[in-house]
Formats: structure tokens, sequence, C-alpha cells
């Protein structure tokens, strides 16, 4: 199952996102709204963002967001207990099998895959 939406990064579409997502798995919907609260922080608010959902044919997942930024890099810190910031991306990196940016002259795309979740809850059940 493949999905792709085009909406504007505000905190309002967090949550209509892990709508549209909701009968993907929940890391699945918590990668997505991750990388989408990225680019609120990051690149700004009501910036356009592509989501995209992808089944790779070898039992990964991957999660997509394309922005108009290609010089704001996603970081991996190391949060601590006090810190208020920076544990997107580690969260990210703890439950995807492998991540990445591929750069282009006028966007980015952060990206995800998670292996071995159902793309559809309850798939297999």
């Amino acid at each position: 199952m493949s999905l792709e939406l085009r909406l504007l990064a505000t905190p309002k579409a967090v949550p209509e996102l892990r709508h549209h997502l909701r009968h993907h798995d929940y890391d699945v919907r918590l990668c997505a709204t991750e990388l989408v609260t990225n680019v609120i922080e990051h690149v700004g608010e009501g910036t356009p963002v592509t989501v995209r959902v992808l089944d790779t044919g070898d039992g990964r997942t991957r999660v997509e967001v394309t922005d108009p930024d290609p010089r704001a890099l996603p970081l991996l810190l190391r949060a601590t207990a006090t810190d208020e910031h920076g544990r997107g991306m580690a969260l990210l990196d703890a439950l995807a099998q492998r991540w990445g940016v591929e750069q282009g002259a006028d966007r980015k795309t952060v990206w995800c895959e998670l292996e071995g979740v159902n793309s559809l809850v309850g798939k297999g059940c």
C-alpha cells in the first residue's frame, strides 16, 4: 500500500496526518509525524511538504517527507533528560532500520525505512 499526501507543515497538520495514516502501523505514524514536526521546527511553520509511505517490497516500509529547503538538514542529537528538544531524530534512529537524506537543488527528502512492521494495522492477524 502506498500513500502520498501534500500538506502544510503546521501543528494542526500533525494529528491530521496521523488520521490519514490510521491504517498504518504505530511506528510508521510516529516516524511520519516526527519528520513533519522537524520541518515545522527547523524549516518553518506553514512549509509545504509531501509525505509518502511506501512498501519497499522487501518487508520494509519507507516513510519520506519532502520539503523545499535543501539546506536545513536533520541532525541526530543525544538529548539529556532535561532537554526540551532534540529527541525527534533520536527516536527515528531508534525505530528505523536506516534513515537518510536525499538532497536536490530546490528540496530535500528525509526518509526512513522500518523493517518488520505491518503497513496496515491488523494485517496478518
